[in-house]
């Protein structure tokens, strides 16, 4: 086979379904017999949304949930405006990561890839050709043969180990806990931050539980060891100094504000992605929305070089783009868990970043920040528009007649130009890239514009210079490699 993908989360689910897009045969596994009831996250943020529109999936994923458009950066009473974004989802979606992956496996399973669900990755060795796989189901452990393997399989992933990957980082410091149960008395404890007299505790409503989060005041003997009940109840009551009854417990458990990150995404044919390659504090919720921007932009980059016309380097530039985002996330959430602390210490920088938040450009800074619309890679070609490594706007389009929208040109997850007539794709690259000749109404002096599968601006013209034609070649070459002499035209 050429790709396996072990783990069935949002990441693994992401990446299998865009080499699926692309033709790929790829196979997903994971070691649990059946999907988690138990949902670590809620939110989908901007840039999430961004990239799912760019497949035709974000109004399925907003039909889900609710919308809002403010987010916490460290105090919940100065929450930041989303609204000051450019982009087409100034928000957060309301959705439970379970709905999310159920949402992805439904994409995968239309594309007619299935999870192998209750399969274990247990071992792997690789070579110049591939990779042999041992797989676990049933008690049984077979070998696997696969051009490709890609770690999707969480914090404590098997593919890193066996891959000899280092996970350096910093260890934990601090202890939360989270519990989903229900309130004796739902009258007790409100939705949102409660003050106690030694500490706080914040709580969120969920469809017929409540999930209540609050701080551990010292480090566990074990940390693995799982959370009862009353020790979270008497840590509760202590740290409201009231009681607040308790009852049916859903799912407990501990964090920390440990962040780890893999040195290396890439390992000769064994790839890291999502909790696999980097671990964080969870503030801001960010981690499912990490998880998505390493898959889609591990995707492409990996179905074109098993379809064999990538060009040297491009998967090596999935650790190259991704490595640096996923070192600001852990960078951020770690000054944002900073900043939350109670610590008397804090007050007066965390006094002051509140006065910060309120001036315009730093709060649009911090939305753009953690929500990782602010993301640019390196176009590898000169130029200085603004648009140029970053997420290409979702301009209105029109072909000849039609309407259409850089989203939807974008969902059959291939790379994209468009030209108003003084640029045309150069020789040899008809077969890989869909080329439109188009009219931009919000910019006219839009003269060319070429988009990686991600989204990303590869270069654009605003000029009908003849040496900006030089430098869509180089661009061409640098991120589809080659041309191909004998490409069939797919122009329109």
């Amino acid at each position: 086979m050429q790709v396996v993908v072990a783990g069935a989360g949002p990441v693994g689910l992401m990446v299998a379904a865009e080499l699926a897009l692309a033709g790929v045969e790829v196979k997903v596994v994971d070691r649990s017999p059946h999907r988690s009831p138990v949902c670590r996250g809620f939110t989908l943020n901007a840039r999430s949304l961004e990239l799912l529109d760019r497949r035709g999936l974000a109004d399925r994923f907003l039909a889900e949930g609710p919308t809002v458009p403010y987010a916490m950066f460290a105090d919940p009473d100065r929450p930041l405006d989303l609204t000051a974004m450019d982009t087409d989802h100034p928000c957060l979606l309301g959705i439970a990561q379970t709905r999310v992956e159920e949402l992805l496996e439904e994409r995968l399973a239309a594309l007619g890839v299935p999870v192998a669900w209750g399969h274990e990755v247990v071992g792997l060795v690789q070579d110049g050709d591939g990779v042999d796989v041992a797989v676990r189901s049933g008690g049984r452990r077979t070998k696997w043969r696969a051009q490709y393997l890609v770690g999707c399989d969480g914090s404590r992933s098997t593919v890193r180990k066996h891959a000899g990957i280092g996970f350096p980082g910093t260890e934990a410091t601090a202890f939360g806990l989270l519990a989903d149960v229900e309130l004796a008395d739902p009258a007790t404890l409100l939705p949102g931050r409660s003050e106690g007299e030694r500490g706080s505790v914040f709580v969120i409503p969920r469809p017929g539980h409540v999930r209540i989060v609050l701080d551990e005041p010292t480090p566990p003997p074990d940390r693995d060891q799982p959370v009862r009940l009353d020790y979270f109840q008497h840590l509760l009551n202590q740290a409201l100094g009231r009681p607040v009854a308790l009852r049916e417990p859903r799912w407990l458990t501990r964090f920390s504000d440990a962040a780890r990150q893999a040195d290396h995404y890439v390992v000769g044919r064994v790839m890291l992605a999502g909790d696999a390659a980097h671990i964080h504090p969870p503030a801001g919720a960010v981690g499912v929305n990490a998880a998505l921007a390493d898959a889609v932009n591990l995707g492409w980059k990996l179905a074109a070089t098993v379809r064999g016309h990538a060009p040297e380097g491009l998967l090596a530039s999935y650790h190259q783009e991704r490595h640096p985002a996923g070192a600001r996330v852990l960078r951020t959430t770690r000054a944002q868990t900073l900043l939350a602390r109670r610590d008397p210490r804090l007050a007066p920088p965390r006094d002051l970043f509140t006065e910060l938040i309120g001036l315009a450009p730093v709060g649009t800074y911090l939305t753009e920040l953690i929500t990782g619309l602010d993301t640019r890679y390196d176009p590898k070609v000169p130029g200085t528009h603004p648009w140029l490594g970053r997420l290409t706007p979702n301009l209105e389009l029109t072909i000849g007649d039609e309407h259409t929208s850089i989203a939807e040109l974008l969902t059959p997850g291939r790379p994209v130009l468009l030209h108003h007539g003084s640029h045309t794709l150069p020789e040899g690259w008809a077969n890989n890239v869909d080329t439109y000749r188009v009219h931009c109404p919000a910019h006219p002096e839009l003269q060319g514009l070429l988009i990686r599968p991600d989204g990303h601006t590869a270069w654009i013209s605003t000029t009908p210079d003849p040496q900006s034609t030089v430098t869509l070649a180089t661009a061409l070459a640098t991120w589809f490699g080659p041309p191909d002499q004998g490409a069939a035209d797919r122009r329109r």
